[in-house]
């Protein structure tokens, strides 16, 4: 099944996330104690916590780090208490933006994501305005030249939803929430490793940018991704 390519905007990601490796670690701290508050320490009953120490360690975050924020939200030791907030918004061209923040001030945080948008061409939306256009999913992403029969045998006997092929030979195997980690250690055990892997909101349609509204969209995105109450920016534009 044919699917528009996503490599170019995961090695920009990774070479954004690179540049800014402190920022990482906050972010990641963020959705550490998010997971432990919401759903408890223990490690087997809670998935969400699971994929952020996964993402703690990816960042080479130390062990004792990790649990010392996991002890503050869990209430063992004192810490900030941040809330979940995400804000939907129009960039160039109509194209749909997603902004998830954690935020211990939210006068602050809805502040900065509308000065963004303001500045650089967009608009804030309505809760509800965008989101209709994202599917909450589980997302892994595979190099090209990756095996497709095999990945593709293993992806869909381990429950994933679907898996399209780009333009340029990359894979994207979907699932739903509930199976993203079984169908991903199914892949790994098999010696296939995803370039990403993730519980994302992906975008259900795209919308095709060139040229300076490309660019243009670009620096909407990286704007908001650098606002230090950001975790994550979904959007469906294809740049």
């Amino acid at each position: 099944m044919a699917g528009h390519s996503k490599w170019a905007n995961i090695q920009h990601r990774k070479g954004r996330q690179d540049e800014k490796r402190g920022k990482v670690w906050t972010r990641v701290i963020r959705e550490i104690m998010v997971s432990a508050r919401t759903g408890g320490a223990d490690l087997g009953s809670n998935p969400r916590l699971r994929l952020a120490i996964e993402k703690a360690k990816a960042a080479n975050m130390p062990a004792d780090t990790i649990k010392r924020n996991i002890d503050k939200a869990t209430g063992n030791l004192e810490g900030v208490t941040y809330e979940e907030i995400r804000y939907e918004g129009y960039g160039i061209a109509g194209a749909a933006i997603l902004v998830d923040t954690m935020t211990d001030n939210k006068v602050r945080t809805v502040a900065e994501v509308r000065h963004v948008f303001s500045k650089y061409g967009g608009n804030m939306g309505a809760e509800g305005s965008v989101a209709f256009q994202f599917k909450h999913c589980g997302q892994m992403i595979f190099a090209p030249g990756t095996n497709e029969d095999q990945l593709m045998e293993i992806a869909l006997e381990s429950g994933a939803d679907d898996i399209l092929t780009g333009d340029d030979g990359s894979i994207e195997v979907i699932t739903s929430t509930a199976n993203f980690e079984t169908v991903k250690n199914a892949l790994q055990a098999a010696g296939l490793h995803p370039e990403l892997a993730e519980v994302t909101m992906r975008a259900e349609n795209t919308i095709e940018l060139l040229g300076d509204d490309a660019l243009r969209m670009q620096k909407i995105l990286e704007a908001l991704e650098d606002l230090d109450d950001v975790q994550e920016v979904y959007h469906n534009a294809a740049l």
